[in-house]
Order: C-alpha cells, then sequence, then structure tokens
C-alpha cells in the first residue's frame, strides 16, 4: 500500500462517517495499492475499512497472486467459478462487520455487480470517486516538480513538432512523431490527439486519418508521462495562411484563455474562475461555440480533479493542478483551442507550460 494515500483515504472515511471502500480493478487500485489486476465480469475488489484495516475478495484465479503482493497477514477471499460469488462476499462482510454498513464504490466497479450484492446482502452502497479523487488533489513538492518536468517536455516537443507539420501527411503522422519525441526525452507516451480542418470543432476528436491540407486550422492536443505524473497541453496552429476572421476567434480564445489564467489563484471560488474565461467569449458572442468546462485537474491521471466548471463549488487550494482550456468550436467548420496547466501556489499560482502562445502559421516546406 502507498502509506502517505493510504492514511489520507481512511482519514476521509472517517471523517465522512462511511464505513469502507471497495475498489474494483482499475488505475484507482493501482494507484493505492501499488498493484492492479484484469477487469473482468468475476468479481474482485480491494475493501478499506475506517478502522484502517483492509481485505480482498477474488476468484481463484487472482487469489494466489493478490495473496502474494499483500502479504500472508492480510485476508484474501477466494471464490470460485462454480460457487455463486456473492456467498463469498456475504462471508467477508460478515467477518468484518460491514453488514448494514455504508460501503463507497470507486469509477470501475459495474453496476450489475452492486446490484447482484445489493439482492443478496444488507448493504447501502455510495459514490466512491469523489473520496478518492480527494484523496489526491493535493499536491506535495516531489509531485510538482514531475508535473513540471512533464510539462517542460510537452513544450519542447512543441518546438520539434511545428518543423515536422506540412500538407500532405495524416493526423496519425503527427501523433506518431509526438511519441517519438517523448521517447527520445526520456518520458513515457502519454496520449495524442490531433483535429484537423473541420475536424477541428470536434473538441474530443476519436479519429486520426485526414490529411493535412492548406489553410488547415490544426488543434493539438498532447501530453506525456514523467515518473507517473502526467502533461497535458493545447495549442492551436494555421497551415499556409490565416484569415481574419481565424485570427480574431483566436485571440478572443487567448484573452479567454490568460483570463482564466490570472483568475485561478489560491482561495479563488471555482465558477469565478470559469467564469472569467467565460464572459471573455461570451462578451465576443461567440457564447454558444464555448460549450465545454474550462479545465480539468492532473496529477496521476490526466484527467481527475478538480474540475473548474460553474458546478464545482468549492474554493480553490495551493496544491491543486489543473488545466484551463477554453475554446470555440463552430461545428462543420473549425475549432481552436489554448490549454496550460496551472498550479495553484500560497502567493497565486504558477503556468507550468511555457510554450508560445503566439499565432503559428506552419509555411509550405
Amino acid at each position: 500500500m502507498r502509506k502517505k494515500y493510504f492514511d489520507r483515504l481512511v482519514k476521509i472515511l472517517q471523517d465522512r462517517n462511511i464505513d469502507a471502500i471497495l475498489i474494483a480493478p482499475s488505475e484507482e487500485m493501482e494507484f493505492i495499492m501499488d498493484h492492479n489486476t484484469h477487469l473482468c465480469e468475476r468479481f474482485q475488489a480491494l475493501i478499506i475499512k475506517k478502522d484502517g484495516t483492509y481485505f480482498y475478495i477474488c476468484n481463484l484465479l487472482t487469489s494466489d497472486e493478490v495473496q502474494a503482493v499483500l502479504g500472508p497477514d492480510i485476508k484474501v477471499y477466494g471464490w470460485f467459478d462454480g460457487d455463486v460469488f456473492t456467498d463469498t462476499v456475504k462471508k467477508a462482510f460478515e467477518e468484518n462487520d460491514l453488514i448494514g454498513k455504508t460501503i463507497a464504490v470507486n469509477s470501475t466497479e459495474r453496476a450489475f455487480i452492486v446490484l447482484q450484492i445489493m439482492d443478496a446482502l444488507d448493504v447501502k452502497f455510495v459514490n466512491g470517486k469523489p473520496l478518492l479523487e480527494e484523496m489526491r488533489m493535493i499536491k506535495d513538492e516531489n509531485e510538482l516538480n514531475d508535473l513540471r518536468m512533464a510539462a517542460r517536455i510537452t513544450d519542447e516537443s512543441y518546438e520539434e513538432l511545428l518543423k515536422f507539420i506540412k500538407p500532405g501527411i495524416k493526423e496519425a503522422d503527427i501523433a506518431r512523431k509526438m511519441k517519438e519525441i517523448f521517447k527520445a526525452k526520456g518520458a513515457d507516451e502519454g496520449f495524442t490527439m490531433v483535429c484537423s480542418g473541420p475536424n477541428s470543432s470536434y473538441p474530443h476528436y476519436n479519429s486520426d486519418q485526414r490529411v493535412i491540407q492548406e489553410k488547415d486550422i490544426i488543434i493539438l492536443d498532447w501530453g506525456c508521462k514523467y515518473n507517473g505524473m502526467c502533461s497535458d497541453m493545447s495549442r492551436t496552429v494555421f497551415v499556409g495562411d490565416i484569415s481574419e476572421e481565424e485570427r480574431k476567434i483566436y485571440e478572443i480564445v487567448l484573452k479567454s484563455q490568460e483570463a482564466g489564467e490570472k483568475a485561478a489563484v489560491k482561495g479563488a471560488y471555482i465558477p469565478d474562475v470559469d467564469k472569467a474565461a467565460r464572459d471573455v467569449i461570451i462578451d465576443a458572442g461567440y457564447e454558444k461555440y464555448f460549450f465545454t468546462r474550462l479545465g480539468h485537474g492532473i496529477g496521476y491521471s490526466v484527467h481527475e480533479a478538480p474540475d473548474i466548471k460553474k458546478s464545482n463549488e468549492r474554493y480553490l487550494e495551493a496544491g491543486m493542478v489543473f488545466s484551463v482550456e477554453p475554446g470555440i468550436y463552430i461545428a462543420g467548420k473549425f475549432g481552436m483551442r489554448i490549454e496550460n496547466i496551472v498550479a495553484v501556489t500560497e502567493n497565486g499560482n504558477e503556468v507550468l507550460n511555457k510554450a508560445s502562445k503566439d499565432i503559428q502559421i506552419i509555411k509550405n516546406k
């Protein structure tokens, strides 16, 4: 177990008066347990109680592996394929005094599993995702240093990428180049999204086969991992030329992004941070084209807490790290986004990304 985070999670369970949390195989399990197993239709989970004790339930397929990871002193309840798994769950919950108790559930446990357990025994399940997010929302100095390095590598990759982009190559070629650059710089591959031409109007475009053309707008959204910590950056570039309309919209998005960065300081009310950036786009008459949240937390995952949006009614604290990424997306035409990662500090904030936000026009090679 990762003791620092395990202790934080137990304290959160105690503060919220939740008796235990059930964590199915997931990135969340790997984070807290430093081990993960295959998620399939067979139920298995780590269960952590608010008194700091824990146990594991799994099919016999993985019970020996899990026991080796947890050590001989931790109880692993194994069940056979020919058995009804809820019988084993009932036994485990009875032995650990969890019948009739409130149990949080992580983000990957499936509804059909939860419903089967509820039918078989008296327990109350609640959403555990916010508890696991709270556990790691505030980054310490070591984590911040790794985030800084991940951001630095991403910044440096941008300059190299601009030299590579040209008409005639595919979005997939640019994504592949990104990964090559990350590997050369000693970072782990993260993610890449290349949205060209009309595809730039889709904020989470999910293909990569379009060929880059003259006069294209390209949204580049990418990040790597360094020591397990993620980076995430978006820049919008122009192939060959930029029109007056495109320049105008780019400048609006840039102004919005910088307003969001400026507002994202310790003690700020998150809805006000979103509003600071959103008002710029509203005042320019493009309100209906900015339909996403302003940003998302980042750390061990690319997307984690806190979300920077109107409905997240909490205040920023030192150690929170998140993106500020307003965009204007005109369906079927084009979109633009600028994104930096911001860390909240005791005295304001630190913008982790240093790559230029100036308009970049890629000339024919």
